[in-house]
């Protein structure tokens, strides 16, 4: 579990390279920020109350007690300090996933408020009711209803609920200037994104398999985690032929998150032959949905609502049709398992949904009436990296000198010029 902790860790770092490649130039070292201060933060309030609100006794089965573990030091001495690593690592990344929709004009500041109030309000309640004993745990009030929610590493957690804010997130801070028109928008380094994608591919198989319980189990984990991507990214490719007349680098890329998100909840409850089938349709499909962002007019800007959210329902959804049955009772519809598994699916899609839209936007309404969420026209126009940071991801040479100084202090008087050699 230590391994798998750091492997999924790692994947909030590569996330900064994905989103880093997949925005402007100007806009890039302040994705890989967001992401370095969403660890920071997350980490920070899991150790203090987080982890306490994600299990224990409970509030109406929405949430833990959040001073049982304040501070972790009643857990000194214990292997539970090993599961603390580990459950926020998953805090974390959720968080992080969420910055991709609001790139090139978000202020940071405004970025460190919303980072501890959403896991608190948002992630830790949803992880206490899937996982931690809560109304969609086992044994909790709606799965005596509705039946047992399948969700092994995320789907509604971490996939659902961070694609669902980062919707609500962009409809509240509004459009890029020049979304849809400006070619400029387009991703800035390629490479970055591979790369990104590639760690993050590395990185999941220890957040989809760190929870196993035996090695059968670990092994089957293992090969879907493989498998889901790779049909996603087949999938993908053959879809933008299709419907764009190229297969691109990028689409590679976004196929395989695209994979690896819709195999997070089932990565354990479904065969290799249905996780690579399972990732063909989720890879196909997003292509889709990543181009409905254009037809409604939202800028969700890294195609966070369209990957994450889109192949979060698509596997989320997909458990009540192709989870295995457990010693041969239950199992999805292909199996003869009936209605009952999709209709538990169905339910914690929609309860994810409202939770986190409804609790994204009254956080998000917040910080924009009171501290404002984002950038002004002009900051926008000079790129975030110079008008937050006071930084450039590229050095050109003078003219990139020049610019900094002139943006950085439009009213001062001409930087002078570099010395000769």
């Amino acid at each position: 579990m230590m391994v798998a902790a750091a492997l999924t860790l790692m994947m909030t770092p590569a996330l900064g390279l994905f989103y880093g490649g997949m925005t402007r130039a100007k806009s890039s070292l302040n994705m890989i920020m967001m992401s370095f201060l969403a660890a920071a933060i997350a980490g920070a309030v899991w150790a203090l109350w987080g982890y306490s609100m994600i299990g224990g006794e409970g509030f109406l089965g929405l949430f833990g007690n959040p001073f049982a573990h304040f501070g972790l030091a009643n857990l000194i001495g214990s292997p539970d300090l090993i599961k603390v690593g580990y459950s926020a690592t998953f805090a974390i990344i959720t968080v992080a996933l969420i910055s991709g929709a609001i790139a090139d004009r978000a202020k940071f500041s405004s970025w460190a408020v919303f980072v501890p109030v959403w896991v608190t309000l948002v992630y830790c309640p949803l992880a206490f009711m899937v996982w931690g004993g809560g109304l969609m745990s086992a044994g909790g009030a709606l799965t005596a209803v509705f039946g047992q929610v399948i969700d092994f590493a995320g789907g509604t957690v971490v996939e659902i609920s961070s694609g669902t804010a980062a919707f609500v997130l962009a409809l509240i801070l509004g459009k890029r200037h020049g979304f849809g028109k400006d070619p400029n928008h387009r991703p800035h380094n390629i490479p970055f994104i591979m790369l990104g994608a590639c760690l993050l591919w590395f990185g999941w198989f220890g957040f989809n398999g760190g929870a196993a319980s035996s090695a059968e189990q670990a092994g089957l984990i293992w090969v879907n985690t493989l498998l889901a991507p790779c049909g996603a990214m087949i999938g993908w490719l053959i879809t933008e032929k299709i419907r764009h007349g190229h297969p691109t680098s990028l689409g590679a890329a976004s196929g395989v998150v695209a994979g690896l998100v819709a195999i997070t909840p089932s990565c354990a409850n479904v065969s290799p032959v249905a996780a690579l089938g399972l990732g063909a349709v989720a890879g196909a499909a997003c292509v889709v949905f990543v181009d409905l962002k254009y037809k409604f007019g939202f800028d969700d800007s890294l195609d966070v609502v369209g990957v994450h959210l889109g192949a979060g329902l698509i596997g989320t959804l997909a458990l009540g049709f192709i989870a295995m049955p457990v010693d041969g009772v239950g199992g999805g519809l292909f199996y003869g398992g009936g209605f009952g598994q999709l209709t538990a699916q169905t339910v914690a899609v929609v309860i994810t949904m409202l939770v986190s839209g409804v609790m994204t936007a009254v956080i998000g309404l917040v910080i924009n009436k009171t501290i404002g969420f984002r950038v002004s026209h002009e900051a926008e126009t000079v790129g975030v990296d110079l008008s937050e940071h006071a930084e450039t991801a590229y050095e050109f040479g003078e003219m990139s000198r020049s610019h900094f100084h002139s943006a950085l202090h439009p009213a001062a008087v001409p930087a002078p010029a570099p010395a000769k050699d």
